[in-house]
């Protein structure tokens, strides 16, 4: 179990890098965006962020699956599948970020479905039309990092991501205030900013893979074999798994239109809460994706011990993780925030108590994440599937609403439900890869 550890911290904090790098670019959209602009505006960019990203989830979750396929695949030595999954999943995030962008720029023209205030309606809606337009290259960098992520060569998305983080903050700072030659773009600079950054990474990481000897003999090995089985394969596996993102990141966003109904300081601090909870959400996620890289090896080598002694050392790493921050949220609450908003004392009272809330959900968030990932290395994605739609469908928003108005919890009644959901997904996932760990091989 320390030799899996061991090798599970180096295969993950590359990928925790890379996965906290896309993140923070929504995290730096918005610190600038609040620093710059206001309140209302960071409620705006909060929002526009938050869909964007909710109908991106169903491709980045879904891709993800490629990986562990991969990994499968390096577990059987089979050098040609590899490059065809490569290929595949190229494919199929060309498919799915034409569709998924089409999707989110609908969403923006039926935004006042929402029911949001009219300044922020007016304000999210051309931010969330730019961040649609770079759900594209976002798919297509996430499908391209798969073939490094499945072959353990973790440190290729870290790096293209790292670098693209320095270059969304840098150019979300001219384009909001209008440095040199720039014209003065406000709020929708941000966004803008992110657009060019996703392209960079979705151009760096390709030019890489194709002039990189390591990737050499996996795509000359499959050059020019059919595409069309595995293809499939990836939109049966990925479908189901990126409806798992997409029901725990949509019941967040739902959550932040309730938010938007009880007032504009209510939707400003949550942003504030969840930007920080998002950030480490993301960081468990890169343990998550090295958990199902090291299950599925272990699973294509057809070890069950390996497979379960994997797992585990994933979630014992992400509950030491997550605990960590849990503290750290309890206890610098209020520097946290001030470092988001100056001079609106209403906003940063409310977002401080929320931080609370967020640093008791991170073991649950962490758990229940790591366990999907391990899952996944199985390909196990059905069970699962259900259960993160009872998480957050039946449990979380219903209760949201219920102890947001009927029991006047306000925000705070929105943050304890969300909190129950994820609770019942980590311990509903966790039994569901202990129960199939020992038993299921691979086809």
């Amino acid at each position: 179990m320390r030799k899996e550890i061991s090798e599970t911290i180096k295969l993950s904090i590359p990928i925790i890098i890379a996965q906290l790098g896309v993140t923070l670019m929504g995290m730096t959209d918005n610190l600038m965006v609040g620093r710059y602009l206001g309140a209302v505006p960071l409620g705006a960019a909060g929002l526009a962020n938050s869909l964007s990203f909710l109908m991106s989830s169903i491709g980045v979750g879904g891709l993800g699956v490629v990986a562990a396929l991969i990994s499968q695949a390096k577990g059987q030595h089979n050098t040609a599948e590899i490059g065809k999954l490569f290929r595949a999943g190229l494919i199929v995030s060309l498919i799915l970020g034409i569709g998924l962008g089409l999707a989110g720029m609908l969403i923006g023209i039926e935004l006042h479905l929402f029911g949001q205030t009219p300044e922020v309606t007016r304000l999210t809606k051309p931010f969330l039309y730019i961040l649609s337009a770079s759900t594209l290259p976002l798919l297509v960098f996430v499908a391209a990092r798969q073939l490094a992520d499945g072959l353990s060569l973790t440190r290729v998305a870290m790096a293209v991501t790292v670098s693209a983080l320095i270059f969304n903050a840098f150019f979300n700072w001219i384009f909001i205030n209008g440095i040199g030659f720039f014209p003065r773009m406000g709020l929708n600079g941000a966004a803008f900013a992110t657009l060019l950054s996703r392209i960079y990474m979705a151009v760096a990481i390709l030019v890489y893979i194709y002039k990189s000897k390591n990737f050499t003999p996996y795509l000359t090995a499959s050059h020019q074999q059919a595409l069309g089985k595995l293809i499939k394969k990836v939109f049966q596996l990925g479908i189901p798994v990126g409806f798992q993102f997409f029901f725990e990141i949509a019941a967040f966003s739902l959550a932040v239109v309730i938010i938007g109904w009880l007032g504009e300081n209510q939707l400003a601090a949550h942003q504030i809460a969840i930007n920080m909870a998002s950030t480490t959400y993301m960081m468990a996620t890169g343990i998550a994706s090295a958990g199902a890289i090291r299950v599925g090896r272990a699973y294509g080598e057809k070890n069950p011990f390996k497979v379960k002694q994997a797992g585990t050392a994933a979630l014992l790493l992400t509950i030491a993780f997550m605990g960590v921050w849990c503290v750290t949220f309890l206890t610098c609450n209020e520097f946290l925030v001030s470092l988001y908003l100056k001079d609106n004392a209403e906003v940063t009272t409310i977002a401080a108590t929320l931080m609370i809330y967020a640093g008791f959900f991170q073991l649950s968030d962490g758990v229940q994440v790591t366990a999907l990932g391990a899952l996944r290395g199985l390909t196990d994605v059905n069970v699962p599937t259900v259960i993160t739609l009872i998480a957050y469908w039946v449990i979380s928003l219903p209760l949201s609403y219920f102890l947001a108005f009927t029991f006047k919890m306000d925000v705070e009644g929105v943050w304890v439900s969300l909190s129950a959901g994820l609770t019942f997904s980590a311990v509903f996932l966790t039994i569901r890869f202990y129960r199939i760990s020992t038993k299921v091989m691979p086809r």
